[in-house]
Formats: C-alpha cells, sequence, structure tokens
C-alpha cells in the first residue's frame, strides 16, 4: 500500500477548479496502489478550504494555515514536511503558475524525479507511466518513473470530484522557518484587461481568424451581449492585437471548461482543442464542414458566421 499526496490550489479566497480535478486523478491512483488520499491545503482560510474539499474519495485532509495567498518559500517547507510526515508514493501538484514554481523544488529537496503537464497516470508495480503531449499536441508519449514521484496533472484532463466526502481534517504544524521566507505577496495588479478571467465563464463565444478583420470583432461581442457571455479567442486573434492576451484559449493560452463554447470561425488546431476540449457543450460554426473544431462540436453549423451570428443575436437579444 502506497499513499498519494495532492496539492490544492486556491486564489484571492477562492478555490481553483484543479483542486477538485486532482482529487480524482489522485484517487485513481490511490486505487491502483492500495493506499489513501491525502490532501494539502496550504494558506488562506484552510478550514472553509477543507470543507468543500471534502469530497468522495478523499481519505485525510491537512491543513497548513500561513498567510493567505501562495508563497514559494512556504509551501515548499510545508509539503516536503508533510512528505516527511506522511510518507506518500507520489506528490500531485496542478500543473498551473503556482505548481511549476514549487513542484521542482520540492523534487530538488526530496531527491525525487518530476515529470510536469500529464494528461494521464497511471502504475505498474513500483512504476509510475506519466502521459504527456509533445509537438503541439499531434504526439502523445508516455515517461516511466520508478519509486516515489512528484507529477503536476494539466487542468480540465480529469473530471472534478463530487459527492460529499468523510475525510477526517487536520492541522498540521509546519515549522516554518521565516527566515528563508524570502519573499511575501502584497497585492494583486491586473494587466492587460485582466478584468475577466475566461477559466471562470460559463458560456464562452470564442472567435478565430474567420472574423477577418478587427472592425468585426463587435459582431462577437454583440452575440455575447446577448447570451450574458464573456468573449474568448484563438490566437491569431491575440496574435495580431485583436484582443488581449487574456482571451486566448489553447495551450499558449489558459484552458477553459465552460457549459457552453461557442466557435466561431475557428478551425480547431490541435493548440486551440488543448485548451477548451473539456467544455460541456461545444458548438461550432464554420464554412468549413471538414473543419477540425467540426468533428467535436455537439452542435455544428455549417455556414458563414456573417450571417448565423446576427441572427443568434436577434434570437437570444430580443
Amino acid at each position: 500500500m502506497t499513499d498519494v499526496l495532492a496539492v490544492t490550489e486556491h486564489r484571492r479566497g477562492e478555490l481553483r477548479d484543479v483542486s477538485y480535478e486532482i482529487i480524482t486523478a489522485g484517487r485513481q491512483l490511490a486505487d491502483e496502489t492500495g493506499g489513501d488520499l491525502h490532501l494539502a491545503v496550504i494558506s488562506g482560510t484552510v478550514d472553509d478550504f477543507a470543507e468543500k474539499l471534502n469530497r468522495e474519495g478523499v481519505d485525510a485532509i491537512h491543513t497548513v494555515s500561513h498567510g493567505e495567498e501562495f508563497n514559494h518559500d512556504v509551501y515548499t517547507q510545508a509539503i516536503t514536511q508533510l512528505y516527511d510526515d506522511l510518507a506518500p508514493q507520489y506528490i500531485l501538484t496542478p500543473n498551473s503558475v503556482n505548481g511549476l514554481d514549487y513542484a521542482p523544488a520540492i523534487a530538488n529537496a526530496l531527491d525525487l524525479p518530476v515529470v510536469t503537464d500529464t494528461i494521464g497516470l497511471e502504475t505498474d508495480g513500483e512504476t509510475l507511466i506519466a502521459t504527456r503531449e509533445m509537438y503541439g499536441g499531434k504526439v502523445e508519449t508516455t515517461n516511466e518513473l520508478e519509486g516515489a514521484a512528484v507529477a503536476t496533472i494539466r487542468g480540465a484532463e480529469w473530471p472534478a470530484a463530487e459527492g460529499t466526502g468523510d475525510a477526517s481534517v487536520e492541522a498540521f504544524d509546519a515549522e516554518i522557518d521565516e527566515d528563508a521566507v524570502g519573499s511575501t505577496v502584497n497585492g494583486f495588479e491586473e494587466v492587460g484587461g485582466g478584468d475577466v478571467d475566461i477559466s471562470e465563464a460559463d458560456v464562452l463565444v470564442s472567435v478565430g481568424r474567420g472574423i477577418e478583420e478587427e472592425e468585426n470583432i463587435p459582431l462577437i461581442e454583440e452575440l455575447a451581449d446577448a447570451l450574458d457571455a464573456t468573449v474568448s479567442s484563438s490566437r491569431p486573434i491575440v496574435d495580431n492585437g485583436w484582443l488581449p492576451k487574456n482571451r486566448q484559449v489553447g495551450q499558449s493560452g489558459k484552458v477553459v471548461t465552460p457549459d457552453v463554447y461557442i466557435a466561431i470561425g475557428i478551425s480547431g488546431a490541435v493548440q486551440h482543442v488543448a485548451g477548451m476540449k473539456g467544455s460541456d457543450t461545444i458548438v461550432a460554426i464554420n464554412t468549413d464542414p471538414n473543419a477540425p473544431i467540426m468533428d467535436i462540436a455537439d452542435y455544428a453549423i455549417h455556414d458563414d458566421l456573417f450571417d448565423v451570428v446576427p441572427a443568434l443575436t436577434e434570437e437570444f437579444g430580443g
């Protein structure tokens, strides 16, 4: 029996979606190894977070009350101490800005191998088999790590854990060396239209190169207003400077999992699909019936967006 320690994530007082997805990934690994799934909740309102994370499949939740926001040194110290105390086989972290900040440091401190951006995890005896994507999602590769290991998981690749659990919640008394904490969070500053976080949107109206020119973007914004949705885009729109970087969906943008994703004039390159394939319902509008986006769409509209979008705006805006 070998255990799994999964580290959850929060930002500005809210748990990130990956915190619930990492429960599913960790539970699957724990089932394969016959062990328990432990969650680490570090900083912030840990008791409130622990209550929300007490989902089916979690065996124990360990809270570390120290500070409000993510801090590299606090997380590194707390997680390495938890590892020494629990002796898990695997440590899982989100493949996020924060997770990629501390996961290598933990692996280095514990002398463990680390694999990042995994989209699948399974075991074969004492071997962890991690699946990753390469060449813009065109190729899947497997990496075999012997013994204990650290792995970061890509968001939206595992479903969020559901159901109410009965995990024990224990405060872990981490001994944080304040002299080794080299930074503090003084606040947040939004940049590049950062007032919108497309990863939190329930409905996204996403635009691609089929819009042809910047002057046509208001056509998409009008539909978004009618649907009470958020506008997002594929990379070419951002590269052209027609929308800010924070609106980009895809491997080099953000991973999104809205209830509805409307792809307008988007061909569906693998880099874009990797960022939105977890959407509950995908609607594609494209003049090319053979565009890759049409293959993954739940509803495919083969027509000119300049005819379809105004009609949808009128229908939903009226």
